[in-house]
């Protein structure tokens, strides 16, 4: 071969393979060993002929063009003909960027054939069987991948299992690995992988499991701790914790643990425990904006307004990228305070992001609360929704001011006209709804709910509504009573369905029964007209001294509740 030629033709080649198409595109696990550091391949003792050269170059000028067919058809012509490694690579990682899979899978039998020691070339193989279904030829590629590099047996299951994460049937994945798996039980590596894939197929029990023989095996290795407590977050969160803290114990400078304990404390609402482990994080990376940022909000829910209000001036002053964020935040800062004035200043900061439009309606929110209704009102129509959700809370809002002002015709008139363009959103039919019983439209009270339930057959609140409506007008009380009792079945924690319950079973004559359901609702929410209904039913049962003490300490609460004082008057006037 001319020296001259063979010398243009290897840069070439390796420039061309270091470029790729013009089209990015992610890594690929199958990439993940480095060609360079396998033993050079031998090459073919061929003749770098013209009609070669023009045809490795019309492959890399398709390929730089986007004409990936004719790329990847040349590219495996020009393997077959040379059965040079390089270009069997080449033809491999054009065909699977391009997902032609069928190609991909004969330019990587080609490059096997012509370099059979080559590990990267074993790995993608298998890759690809096992995309195309091939499962058996790939376990026996991966087995032999696994035989042959001894040495690095721990990283290649770590191949093995980024190749195997995307497999679509997870189950299969799981045995595919557990069958890899069996000669290598000291092999800690090969544990990790499948608890990953034992948890991808929902055996939490076995992945658990696998973990823990993971971390037996390699203590120091950071992986399987971090995995053990995330599975046992969801049954036993406090052991999970007292992994985290003794691994911690020993390896202090593990950042990424030391942040899954801190963020395992936070959800068990462990929050000075959770705030001093990420000013730890804090103090050894002073320049992340995002650790000051979570000690700002859990200083806030510490009600520590002033640690909240530094952290959030350090996030804010570090350069989160997201500065939106932390204006809103400050501005809940703000209201926390009870300083509406610096809260609107702040949220008039917020011009962009995923808490722009919350901000928009916070001030509204602040303004109708300082008595100024009207640049409420204007607040709110001058905000733009951006799609259908946030349209139905802007009308839902409007309404709720309205109503609060005292103008229930107005309110139900905007409800009203929101439910013409949306007229099957559950939160028009059921705020339209209730306004409508408060105006004393029964009629339209019970159509909307009713349509709602049929949209909707799920939504407790709409049955309670319905039911609780029948019973305060004392009308078809069988029914309402089983309309409170399907709510109750739907949502069984709720206090206000409770009450519902209880007091639908009192105007149907069964008392005990009431009490009960009624303690029950009262003991969940001491609510002033849970009180009121629970007392009238003792009074009736002739427990009138725990009556009057249920009435007059909510009474000392709630000293205007209309539906309190009308019960008390009604038995003590």
């Amino acid at each position: 071969m001319n020296q001259f030629k063979y010398i243009i033709f290897g840069s070439l080649l390796f420039t061309a393979c270091a470029q790729g198409p013009v089209k990015a595109t992610p890594p690929h696990p199958d990439y993940a060993t480095d060609s360079r550091l396998e033993d050079a391949p031998k090459l073919p003792s061929i003749e770098l002929s013209d009609e070669l050269l023009y045809e490795f170059l019309l492959t890399e000028i398709a390929s730089q063009r986007g004409e990936i067919d004719v790329a990847v058809q040349s590219s495996l012509d020009l393997a077959k003909k040379t059965h040079d490694p390089r270009l069997a690579m080449r033809a491999a990682q054009l065909a699977l960027q391009s997902g032609q899979l069928d190609k991909a899978t004969e330019a990587l039998r080609i490059w096997r054939e012509v370099d059979p020691s080559s590990p990267m070339a074993m790995r993608m193989y298998a890759s690809v069987l096992l995309r195309v279904g091939r499962l058996d030829e790939a376990r026996e590629e991966l087995a032999s991948v696994l035989k042959t590099d001894q040495t690095n047996v721990g990283h290649i299951f770590f191949q093995i299992y980024q190749i195997l994460a995307s497999y679509p049937d997870k189950e299969v994945a799981l045995g595919f690995m557990q069958e890899l798996a069996q000669p290598y039980p000291r092999v800690a590596e090969a544990h990790w992988a499948k608890a990953q894939l034992a948890q991808a197929s929902g055996d939490e029990k076995l992945a658990l499991d696998e973990a823990r023989q993971a971390r037996n095996l390699r203590p120091e290795w950071d992986s399987p701790v971090s995995l053990e407590a995330f599975l046992l977050k969801k049954n036993d969160p406090q052991q999970g914790q007292a992994l985290l803290r003794r691994y911690l114990l020993e390896h202090p400078d593990a950042q990424e643990i030391r942040l899954q304990y801190a963020r395992a404390l936070l959800e068990q609402k462990q929050y000075e425990d959770a705030r001093e482990q990420f000013q730890i994080l804090a103090d050894e990376n002073p320049d992340n904006p995002e650790t000051a940022f979570a000690i700002a909000l859990i200083s806030l829910q510490l009600k520590d307004f002033k640690g909240a209000e530094d952290h959030l001036k350090q996030a804010l002053n570090k350069g989160k990228k997201d500065q939106n964020t932390v204006r809103y935040y400050l501005g809940q800062l703000g209201e926390a305070k009870q300083n509406n004035d610096e809260a609107i200043a702040q949220y008039r900061q917020v011009n962009g992001g995923e808490y722009q439009f919350a901000a928009q309606i916070r001030i509204a929110y602040l303004q109708n609360k300082s008595g100024r209704f009207d640049e409420a009102m204007q607040q709110l129509h001058q905000i733009v929704p951006a799609d259908n959700q946030q349209r139905v809370q802007l009308i839902s809002v409007e309404a709720q001011f309205l109503r609060e002002s005292n103008r229930l015709t107005e309110a139900y008139l905007v409800m009203q006209h929101g439910l013409e363009k949306l007229p099957n959103d559950p939160d028009l039919l059921y705020g339209t709804a209730m306004l409508a019983d408060m105006l004393g439209k029964p009629d339209v009270f019970e159509q909307l709910m009713r349509k709602l339930i049929r949209l909707h057959p799920d939504h407790a609140h709409a049955y309670n509504a319905l039911g609780y409506g029948l019973l305060e007008r004392n009308e078809r009380i069988p029914e309402a009573v089983q309309l409170v009792e399907k709510a109750l079945q739907l949502a069984p924690d709720d206090p206000a369905i409770m009450d519902s319950v209880g007091w639908g079973y009192y105007l149907s004559g069964k008392l005990d029964e009431s009490v009960k359901m009624l303690r029950r609702a009262f003991a969940g929410n001491p609510d002033p007209e849970i009180a009121a209904h629970l007392g009238e039913v003792l009074w009736m049962r002739g427990e009138k001294a725990e009556a009057r003490k249920i009435w007059q300490d909510s009474l000392k609460d709630n000293p205007d509740n209309d539906k309190l004082q009308a019960a008390i008057k009604k038995f003590m006037p």
